[in-house]
């Protein structure tokens, strides 16, 4: 049984074109499908895992897929981690306020080897006293020339997946590993494609979507009712935006934290131009802090004993049941446990369809061609100098 709670966009649609094109999808096994699974093959053993993971500090270097992934572990789960991560994902000229003076293991990753930020942040990082862990592309690429040269250990990043679709590979499992998590329990691939509600509410998902993008709701709007899920939707909107973005085509992907922005864009959500559709994400804490009748005025005196946790879950409720009065599309997770069986499964189910709907939108999901375009650019600017 799958570890949330789904409810759906309420559109009935018929599942069987989609459910032809994902079972195309599930029996293709390219190598992101392959990583979702228990058996796939890492290219790092054991030994390397067990030979690093003393350090109690890590800084991770990297830009999009890279680091996405792992930081949205590291917050998800940050209560029963015990170390550190340290993460460097955009340029920035304080970066050397940030740097850790202990004894730390930098772990650097780009696929390309040629990422720019990660390059240039990765150079004002290292020195004598780090021990470094790059993972990189099976080439001869310019950061695979720099682990060898400063003789560090190196794992080689698959060549078959793109930075986004990474997380439960070596990229998002090595970091997890080294800091105490599980990386088998991510694994949910092998018990959610044999459970049928768990198909249903994926087909459910993805058929809702295709219906209101055609009727010209292309912004998906994350009301996201968990602070420590923020990146968890930072990196879901890469997967959605860089996925789909092509031919004209996309969906674009909104994190709105709430119950904060129900003070700002809320009002625009409710009675603005009618082009958004919404996901609830709720997380049930079951060590909430509690309001006490003591510091509380007389006439808000029902507060008393209710949790913050409990207080989000009233105002997400509430905002459910006026969007529903002023008809406007929703679909809603709920979390009741936060481990890493719950986020293997988010992933399992984002990354799936995120491939069915390119599928259906006929993009190609796995490549980025724009981005590229910017990449020469910014190379040819520099190399000018």
């Amino acid at each position: 049984m799958y570890k949330f709670k789904y409810k759906g966009f309420g559109i009935k649609k018929n599942f069987k074109t989609l459910l032809k094109e994902l079972n195309k999808i599930l029996l293709n096994e390219n190598e992101v499908i392959n990583s979702l699974k228990r058996n796939y093959k890492y290219n790092y053993s054991k030994e390397l895992i067990k030979k690093l993971k003393n350090y109690k500090t890590f800084q991770l270097v990297g830009m999009g897929g890279s680091i996405l992934g792992s930081k949205a572990i590291y917050e998800f789960l940050k209560k029963k981690i015990k170390k550190k991560i340290i993460f460097f994902d955009d340029l920035d000229e304080s970066l050397e306020n940030k740097l850790n003076k202990d004894r730390v293991l930098n772990i650097i990753i780009s696929k390309s080897g040629n990422t720019l930020e990660t390059i240039s942040n990765a150079n004002l990082l290292l020195n004598k006293k780090s021990s470094n862990l790059f993972i990189t592309e099976k080439n001869n690429n310019p950061l695979r020339s720099l682990a060898k040269k400063l003789k560090a250990d190196i794992v080689d990043h698959n060549n078959y997946i793109g930075g986004r679709y990474s997380v439960l590979s070596e990229v998002g499992m090595i970091p997890s590993e080294l800091i105490g998590l599980n990386e088998k329990k991510f694994k949910q691939y092998n018990n959610l494609i044999k459970n049928n509600k768990f198909i249903n509410i994926l087909l459910d998902s993805v058929a809702s979507t295709l219906y209101l993008y055609k009727k010209g709701k292309s912004n998906s709007v994350i009301l996201n009712y968990d602070s420590r899920s923020e990146n968890l939707f930072k990196w879901y909107q890469q997967l959605i935006a860089e996925s789909l973005g092509k031919k004209s085509k996309g969906i674009l992907p909104i994190i709105s934290n709430v119950p904060k922005d129900n003070h700002s864009t809320m009002q625009l959500f409710l009675d603005g131009k009618k082009n958004n559709f919404f996901t609830f994400f709720f997380t049930h804490e079951k060590n909430s802090k509690k309001i006490i009748k003591k510091n509380l005025p007389e006439k808000l005196y029902f507060l008393n004993n209710q949790t913050i946790n409990s207080i989000k879950y009233a105002q997400k409720k509430a905002s459910e049941k006026v969007f529903l009065k002023k008809k406007i599309p929703f679909r809603s997770f709920e979390v009741f446990n936060r481990d890493e069986n719950t986020l293997g499964e988010l992933f399992t189910f984002f990354i799936l369809e995120t491939i069915l709907l390119g599928r259906a939108l006929k993009v190609n999901p796995y490549d980025q061609p724009a981005v590229e375009l910017i990449k020469k650019q910014t190379k040819f600017y520099l190399s000018k100098k």
